[in-house]
């Protein structure tokens, strides 16, 4: 009898002992995502995007490749819209291409390090580690962490879900959410390859543009100067739209709206179509800024970026960065005035 009890009460350490290893700490969790990045030298992965924007929604193919220590290249494709973004890191500098307008720019930028990156792996493990109060949980195949942002307007965006694969601390599904915690961005990742095998020549600025145009269609209007004036629907506190006024230009037209008040600005539009090639990309003076739908440049008094084929430009000495950004996003949006 002894001998059976002895016996029932090392089974029950054995499955105690078991369980006990089976169920990993939050801090076991980081550890692990840190040393991971310490080992990984690159990695391949595609995501589907989707950004909430008032009752609509808008969807990205998203692919990313990484390099150790600072390649990087993410092309952004809304398929139903045919078109397409890259940011580009390399040795030269940081790169915003858009085959379709035959355009490129450069940034002189500390991208990605200077906010957080839904898209990239080692940024959600920065996020993680550095965010003490960061939430942790897990389920069956999961492990869960709720932590703060680093995006430039983050009282907007300040909150965000990373849930990571279990078996090898894979990307699965990251959902950034505004103070209600409705998520505005959704970025759910597919065949993510660690070490894949990447050159620096895979990074390279002119042969990705070449290699993105030979996928394009023909541009049939590419001609075609006509488009459809925007207006901000972001409301901005005693300031109002005074003046409309539409210039020619040698390639099409331009429309100046001005704003007078308290927070006064000017927004530009102007349609630009597809140049001829140039063998260097256009210099722009401040840094990279995540508009959702597409890839602006900002600095202290001005935002710049391009969507369907029209440039923009918000010029202010009033606005601040993150009312600038809250402007830009809303013009996006079909509007009237």
């Amino acid at each position: 009898m002894r001998k059976k009890f002895v016996w029932i009460i090392t089974g029950l350490m054995v499955i105690f002992v078991l369980a006990a290893c089976g169920s990993k700490s939050q801090e076991d969790v980081v550890k692990e995502l840190e040393g991971k990045l310490d080992d990984l030298t690159s990695y391949k992965a595609n995501a589907k995007m989707t950004l909430k924007m008032g009752s609509d929604s808008q969807v990205y193919e998203v692919e990313i490749w990484h390099k150790d220590p600072t390649f990087y290249r993410v092309n952004l494709k809304n398929a139903e819209k045919d078109q397409s973004q890259m940011i580009l890191r390399n040795n030269e500098g940081v790169f915003v291409l858009t085959p379709a307008l035959n355009k490129s720019f450069r940034f002189q930028s500390d991208w990605p390090q200077n906010s957080s990156q839904a898209y990239l792996y080692e940024s959600l493990i920065k996020d993680i580690a550095s965010d003490k109060e960061a939430k942790f949980s897990s389920t069956k195949d999961y492990y869960i962490f709720e932590t703060k942002t680093r995006y430039q307007n983050n009282s907007m965006l300040p909150i965000q879900e990373i849930k990571l694969n279990k078996k090898d601390l894979s990307p699965a599904v990251v959902k950034v959410m505004d103070t209600d915690r409705n998520a505005l961005v959704t970025v759910e990742f597919s065949d993510v390859k660690f070490n894949a095998s990447l050159d620096n020549n895979d990074f390279d600025m002119k042969k990705n543009m070449t290699r993105a145009q030979l996928g394009l269609p023909a541009m049939a209007n590419s001609g075609d100067p006509a488009f459809t004036v925007k207006y901000p629907t972001a409301e901005i506190e005693g300031t109002k739209l005074i003046g409309e006024k539409e210039v020619k230009i040698e390639d099409g037209k331009r429309v100046v709206l001005t704003y007078d008040g308290k927070k006064s600005f000017t927004l530009v539009q102007e349609k630009v179509n597809a140049k001829a090639a140039s063998t260097s990309p256009t210099y722009v003076e401040g840094d990279l800024v995540d508009l959702g739908i597409t890839i602006g440049a900002i600095s202290d008094h001005s935002l710049t970026w391009s969507q369907d084929g029209v440039d923009y430009m918000i010029a202010s000495k009033d606005l601040t960065k993150e009312e600038m950004v809250e402007v830009a996003k809303s013009v996006q949006e079909e509007a009237v005035k």
